[in-house]
């Protein structure tokens, strides 16, 4: 069993770990300032594929929390991480907002709506039954078809919204293809996520609030997992799955005594 001690990298998971509706969950600012002054290896994950990490370090600074926007990594850079990999025309219909298209534009593809690779789907509150209507398209023409994360639902104030997952959904009813999803529980997401970094899985820890995502992603990519009760998960929750985290915590603030 790897001690807290021993860890020499971080990844977390942003909303319900470091924050709850903008607001910073008790310990978060700490946290991270331990992690800055230490220079420990560390990166803030989110499957939110909207916002570019400039975009989401201003957001988080207003709710309190400074961190750079290099320590930020999204289910879009991981996506455009994994789309560099992959072989063949680098040439991609983007459904999506600036996180989405910035990522695709640095992994060096071209965004079209002629003959396209790839069709790439993420988070977006602007898309259009036309937008849609060509994805169809494009992929029945033997585009392939990549979403950046499968959430079927978002958090607002004024309730749940559809996300990426549940616009797949309608993508993959019209035209029988199953997309390929890049971020959690895709262990992909945190591999990527790694490399960025230059962690290795033996010395890298994983905290979120999510079993079915943070957790099973975490275990299945090697790291040791940390769940904190401040998200969407109970202790009594827990026990709904066959497998369990190294670590159960409160909040993140009960984890800086033993960094």
């Amino acid at each position: 069993m790897r001690k807290v001690r021993d860890i020499e990298c971080w990844l977390t998971d942003m909303d319900g770990v470091l924050v709850h509706e903008d607001q910073p969950l008790p310990g978060a600012a700490a946290l991270i300032e331990r992690w800055v002054d230490t220079s420990k290896r560390f990166l803030v994950l989110t499957n939110n594929s909207r916002f570019t990490p400039r975009d989401l370090a201003a957001r988080l600074e207003r709710s309190g929390l400074r961190i750079p926007e290099e320590n930020i990594w999204t289910s879009a850079m991981a996506t455009g991480a994994f789309l560099a990999d992959q072989p063949g025309d680098k040439t991609a219909f983007v459904i999506g907002e600036a996180g989405l298209t910035t990522a695709v534009h640095d992994a060096g593809f071209i965004i079209t709506e002629t003959d396209p690779a790839f069709v790439v789907l993420g988070e977006t509150r602007n898309f259009s039954f036309e937008a849609i209507t060509k994805a169809v398209r494009f992929i029945a023409d033997g585009a392939r078809f990549i979403v950046t994360n499968p959430d079927t639902t978002g958090p607002s104030k004024e309730g749940l919204l559809p996300a990426a997952g549940a616009v797949a959904a309608m993508i993959t009813a019209a035209t029988n293809r199953q997309p390929y999803v890049v971020g959690k529980p895709n262990p992909m997401m945190f591999r990527s996520a790694m490399r960025r970094i230059e962690a290795h899985s033996e010395s890298t820890a994983m905290i979120g609030d999510r079993m079915d995502t943070d957790i099973v992603a975490g275990m299945e990519a090697g790291l040791h997992t940390v769940l904190v009760l401040t998200g969407l998960t109970t202790t009594e929750d827990v026990g709904k799955y066959p497998f369990r985290p190294n670590q159960i915590l409160g909040g993140v603030d009960e984890l800086i005594d033993q960094l």
